[in-house]
């Protein structure tokens, strides 16, 4: 079948790749219909992400149909289509004991830590495989990326009535601010990028836009925020100078929740930290909740994913385009690959 591979930094190849084995009793052997583009294989292209090893198959934002399953298979028909949740957790460690299966102890990421979904077919653990429920394939496919942003909402314990700051207008920043406006938050979309804040107001009805590079950019966020600093700051930058900055962006006893991931150490300055007693939290993929709130906000129409959506290729030039979709003047929000 036909593949494609990041032989190693900036070389993706076609390859072809071996059929799938007949699938184990609990797996299903899924048609892949439609993989994402995230940020993650961006990275992972220009030698950047943390968890990455060459050479690997690169995808994990999928959806497909199932052309065959095993015998232990329920819940699941042949032709079904389906979102795939591409973290394979162990089941048995302290975090997934705790149900925190996202930050599995020996978690394998599809497509990052093992081979994934930039394929013809894929043999996925049942455990791991969602029906669409009357979504379409783009539908399922932007599951994944859109739950990372419900996740971190979800774990910053935003409430209705606080102030959220997201920082970095990409697809995982737009998706918390969507999830952030559906909790009752008052929401300010932070970037350096004037059309990708203008695709914040209209896509996920951002309430206030404020460029990064305005001189005074501080004192408008507290304008924006009503005189006071956000309750609630979400960095989806993935730049260290922009996480450390925001230490700076939250409220006395606000959260900050970094969303992005970075190749670096990251610094802040102790007596600012303590001083406004600031809670710290990472936030990392997402659990099957976070997946079955997102699967009920797609299929209500209050998340637009055909909005959501702006770059396609077929599978059989997608390596041509993938330079031009890292192009800052392409505009790409999401990119999908189509088979």
């Amino acid at each position: 079948m036909k593949g494609i591979v990041c032989e190693r930094v900036e070389e993706l190849r076609y390859v072809e790749l071996p059929e799938p084995t007949a699938p184990g009793p609990d797996e299903v052997v899924v048609r892949i219909r439609r993989i994402g583009i995230c940020g993650t294989d961006l990275h992972a292209y220009r030698g950047r992400q943390p968890f990455f090893t060459y050479p690997r198959v690169l995808g994990h934002e999928l959806a497909g149909t199932v052309e065959t399953m095993g015998s232990a298979v329920s819940g699941l028909a042949v032709g079904d289509t389906v979102s795939i949740v591409p973290y394979l957790h162990c089941g048995t460690c302290i975090a997934c004991r705790r149900g925190r299966t996202n930050c599995c102890v020996s978690l394998q990421v599809l497509g990052v830590h093992v081979d994934g979904g930039m394929r013809e077919r894929l043999v996925v653990p049942a455990s791991h495989v969602l029906r669409a429920g009357g979504l379409t394939l783009d539908q399922a496919a932007m599951l994944e990326p859109l739950s990372i942003g419900a996740h971190a909402v979800r774990r910053s314990g935003l409430a209705a009535g606080d102030v959220a700051l997201v920082i970095g207008a990409g697809p995982i920043g737009l998706g918390v601010m969507a999830f952030a406006k559906h909790r009752g938050a008052t929401v300010i979309a932070m970037d350096v990028k004037d059309e990708r804040l203008a695709y914040c107001r209209r896509w996920a009805q951002a309430d206030f836009a404020l460029n990064a590079a305005e001189p005074e950019a501080k004192a408008q966020l507290e304008a924006m925020s009503g005189g006071d600093l956000p309750t609630v700051v979400f960095d989806a930058t993935g730049n260290a100078r922009s996480m450390e900055q925001a230490f700076g962006l939250a409220a006395h006893g606000g959260t900050l929740v970094l969303v992005g991931l970075v190749k670096s150490d990251l610094a802040f300055h102790d007596p600012e930290f303590h001083k406004r007693e600031l809670t710290l939290l990472a936030s990392r993929n997402a659990t099957l909740e976070d997946f079955a709130l997102v699967r009920e906000a797609v299929a209500s129409g209050r998340i637009d994913v055909d909005g959501y959506i702006t770059h396609r290729a077929p599978f059989e030039s997608m390596i041509e385009r993938f330079d031009e979709w890292l192009r800052p003047e392409s505009q790409v929000i999401k990119a999908v690959v189509t088979l």
